[in-house]
């Protein structure tokens, strides 16, 4: 008399820089989630017992990023877990940190345009997991040599895109020195069939003094030339315009009157 409870579905891994957040659905009425998970050589872990939310951040579980994880979600009546009768659960794809979680923005924190040399300076994104002393493990401290960067860069008001690739901290390109440049790095794991690419920092341009010629382009200068062959145009004109009409009208007042 007891009928089996709804199993979630729609079950999907979010992760970010190794932040990772479990969701699924639906959302449940009378009953309660719990969210199990199982690694190929680690003990099952609980995680958001009895919940009605249907997300859970299971990001300290995974700490073993190299691992493969399975999640276990379990509808549950009540308040209490029966000890003696498993309930009805969904299962979630595998799961493997190192290979899967989303590389995110890279920082950058610095970048200086001189003569022929752009040189530029960011940050890796930190994770959520920390060294024994409490300070954040970077990306880098977990990919190690897996990773490196591209900076892709371009003169501004262009759309041809070049690139550079770097396992440092820092990019230095050799450019045109009289453009303006605007580029964006982006971290990659070139090992990775899937999820290779990070996300794309911020987009950043130099500005080294322009003329007005790059900043309005060259319809602005026909303009302008035109508007000004029309005032020098005028300017010459209309005064021999007015000269002739006052010669004209002086030569009238000293013409006889007719019949004098």
């Amino acid at each position: 008399g007891n009928p089996e409870l709804p199993t979630a579905v729609n079950i999907t891994w979010s992760s970010i820089n190794f932040k990772t957040i479990l969701r699924w659905q639906p959302k449940p009425s009378g009953y309660f989630y719990t969210v199990e998970i199982l690694g190929e050589t680690s003990d099952t872990k609980k995680k958001c017992i009895r919940t009605e939310e249907t997300e859970c951040d299971v990001t300290d579980v995974l700490k073993n990023v190299k691992e493969t994880y399975t999640a276990h979600i379990l509808s549950v009546r009540s308040l209490r877990m029966d000890n003696f009768e498993e309930p009805p659960f969904a299962v979630s794809e595998k799961f493997t940190p190192y290979n899967q979680t989303v590389l995110g923005k890279p920082e950058i924190q610095n970048y200086t345009q001189k003569g022929s040399k752009l040189n530029v300076v960011f940050q890796d994104p930190l994770t959520p997991y920390t060294f024994p002393n409490g300070s954040f493990q970077s990306i880098r401290d977990i990919f190690q040599h897996d990773l490196e960067y591209k900076l892709y860069y371009w003169k501004d008001q262009s759309s041809g895109k070049k690139d550079a690739t770097t396992k440092s901290h820092t990019f230095e390109l050799s450019i045109d020195s009289s453009k303006n440049y605007c580029f964006y790095v982006q971290g990659i794991i070139p090992s990775r069939r899937e999820n290779r690419n990070g996300q794309e920092s911020v987009v950043l341009c130099t500005s080294i003094g322009r003329n007005i010629l790059d900043e309005y382009g060259a319809e602005v200068f026909i303009i302008i030339a035109v508007i000004a062959i029309v005032v020098i145009t005028l300017a010459i004109v209309l005064p021999v315009i007015l000269c002739k009409r006052k010669k004209a009208k002086a030569a009238r007042e000293k013409e006889p009157l007719n019949g004098v």
